[in-house]
Parts: C-alpha cells; sequence; structure tokens
C-alpha cells in the first residue's frame, strides 16, 4: 500500500491488480437469491431463444416490428449473460476476485446491454407510431432496410459511448481500498474508490444516465402522446379498440424496465438514502427480470407470435404420437 501510495505522489497512474466484488455478504439468505437468479437466467435464454426460433422460422414475421423484437431477444440473452453468470461464480461459490482488466469488461458490457435494452424499447415504440399515426405510408416509411439501419445505428451508438466511457476508467488511480459493494464491477463504486480526480469519469455517468435512460423514455412519451391523440380522432370504435391492443406488449415492456429504476433513483435523490442491500437486489432484480419477462409478454399479447407457437406445438405433438405407439 505505501509503494501505490508513493507512485500516486510521483504522479505516476497506478491499477491495482483487481477488485473485490463484495455486495450481498452481510444479506440473509442471499444464497437462495442468487439460486433464483439462476434460474430467471435459465429461462431468460430458453423464451428468448425460443422468440428467435419462431421468428426465424416464419418468413410471415421478416417484418421490421419483429426485426425490432428479435433485437430486443437478442440483447436480453446477452444482458443476462453478462450479468447473473459473474454474480453466480463471484457469491455463490465466494470466487470475489475480478482482475482490473476483467472488471472493465464486464462494467463494459453490462452497461452496453443496459442501454440497447432501453434504445430497443425506443425503437419498439418508433415502429408503433409509424404504425398508428401513419398508416397509409406505413410501409414506405418502415421498411425491413430502415428498421436494420436504425438498429445498426442505436448499436453503433451504445458501443461508441460506453468504449469511451470505459477507457477513460484507466486515467484514475487506485491507492487505497479496492472493494467494490456492489453485485458487479459497476461504474460509480468503482471510480468512487480513485485517489485522484475523478470529475471527467462522474461527468460521463451523469451524461450518459441522462441520455441512455431519460432519452428513450421521453421519445417513448411523446411516441405514444401521438398515438392517442392519432387514435382518438378515429371515428369507429372497433379501430381504437385495435390500434390501443397492438401497443399493449410494448407498454407491459417500458413498465417491467423503467419503473424500478425511476422508483429507486427517485427515492434515493428526494426521500431518503435506501439501505444498500434493498438497493442492489432492487437493481439486480430490474436488470435480470426484464429479459426473462419480455419474450412471455410477447408470446402472450402477440397472435403472430402465439399462432405460429401453437402450430410448432401441434406439429411437436403430431410427431411424437406416432413414435409412441410404434
Amino acid at each position: 500500500m505505501l509503494n501505490l501510495r508513493a507512485a500516486f505522489s510521483n504522479g505516476t497512474l497506478v491499477h491495482p491488480p483487481g477488485f473485490y466484488v463484495v455486495g450481498f455478504t452481510a444479506m440473509p439468505h442471499a444464497n437462495l437469491y442468487l439460486i433464483f437468479l439462476g434460474v430467471i437466467y435459465a429461462l431468460t435464454v430458453l423464451f428468448n431463444c425460443f422468440i428467435l426460433c419462431i421468428i426465424w422460422l416464419d418468413h410471415k414475421l421478416h417484418t421490421p416490428k419483429f426485426l425490432a423484437v428479435a433485437n430486443l431477444a437478442v440483447v436480453d440473452i446477452l444482458f443476462s449473460s453478462c450479468l447473473i453468470p459473474s454474480m453466480l461464480k463471484t457469491f455463490l461459490f465466494k470466487d470475489t476476485f475480478v482482475p482490473f482488466n476483467l472488471c472493465l469488461v464486464q462494467m463494459g458490457v453490462y452497461y452496453c446491454c443496459s442501454s440497447l435494452e432501453s434504445f430497443s424499447l425506443a425503437v419498439l415504440a418508433y415502429d408503433r407510431l409509424i404504425a398508428i399515426c401513419i398508416p397509409l405510408r406505413q410501409h414506405s416509411i418502415n421498411t425491413n432496410t430502415n428498421m436494420l439501419c436504425i438498429l445498426g445505428t442505436v448499436w453503433t451508438f451504445c458501443v461508441t459511448v460506453i468504449i469511451f466511457s470505459t477507457t477513460i476508467m484507466n486515467r484514475l488511480t487506485f491507492c487505497g481500498s479496492v472493494q467494490v459493494n456492489s453485485y458487479f464491477c459497476d461504474y460509480s463504486p468503482v471510480y468512487r474508490l480513485s485517489c485522484n480526480d475523478y470529475s471527467l469519469q462522474w461527468a460521463t455517468a451523469v451524461s450518459l444516465s441522462i441520455i441512455i435512460l431519460f432519452g428513450p423514455l421521453t421519445f417513448i412519451i411523446v411516441s405514444y402522446a401521438s398515438i392517442l391523440i392519432a387514435v382518438f380522432r378515429m371515428k369507429n370504435v372497433g379501430s381504437r379498440y385495435k390500434a390501443l391492443a397492438t401497443c399493449t406488449e410494448h407498454l407491459i415492456l417500458v413498465a417491467i424496465f423503467y419503473l424500478p429504476t425511476l422508483t429507486l433513483y427517485i427515492i434515493g435523490f428526494f426521500l431518503y438514502r435506501p439501505d444498500p442491500d434493498i438497493r442492489m437486489v432492487t437493481l439486480s432484480m430490474s436488470a435480470c427480470m426484464p429479459p426473462c419477462l419480455n419474450p412471455v409478454v410477447y408470446s402472450l399479447k402477440t397472435k403472430e407470435i402465439k399462432s405460429k407457437a401453437q402450430t410448432l406445438f401441434c406439429k411437436t405433438v403430431k410427431t411424437v404420437r406416432p413414435v409412441n405407439k410404434q
């Protein structure tokens, strides 16, 4: 430790071998919660792969809307895979040490997937906006090519800004504690351990949080305000109901993703500082549950996916029965 402080006093950047992730260590029954997350992870991969297979097999679903749904399924798999397995390794098997470079990689992948999740919900709102507000020009505006360009732009933006925000962590010197009080190598808990000025990292975290969280959410709110105006201008009540029914699954996904995080931040900023364990459980659940529930919501609420799933199930049953008779 004295050598680290001496190097810091000489102006040399000092990076530790790694960090110790110490979240959940004082929480009772933490192992049961982690096992529950393991089950959630298995279901997430299963459900999202199921959605991807259905979209891949049915050419009628090769439309802009379901390209956006498939993109969300891919993001959900990556989001869960970058978080839950590492949590199980860290806390269930008591392997809390994370090498420095791996910590930055984990941090970058997590926030990249979180950003993609937020923007993917905005892309789905864009699809509904075009379909309901400009129905006559929907197929000329919202083509597969245009949707792929939008998704490519979203991925490029998210990857670029997260690479920048992660790279600037190398400018910090760590000469004190290396214990990260979180459930993974989280951005803010890590830069707050540094011994030199971290104002750039703080400004980056605040700016990107506003852009990544509130930017897409604002677009979604404006989109649905426009959709409601367009719906209430429809003279036919049946048309109103049909238009709103196509939005229900997306609104459920938006509520599942945004409400827990926004509620926690509002409570933390304006009311009181929540218990660290409660905060970590809430944030980890808000990161792990949406990827699991998203495909379930689309399977239950989207008639195209539901009908294709029923067709595949019936074919599977018919195939299995003759084999059993033999």
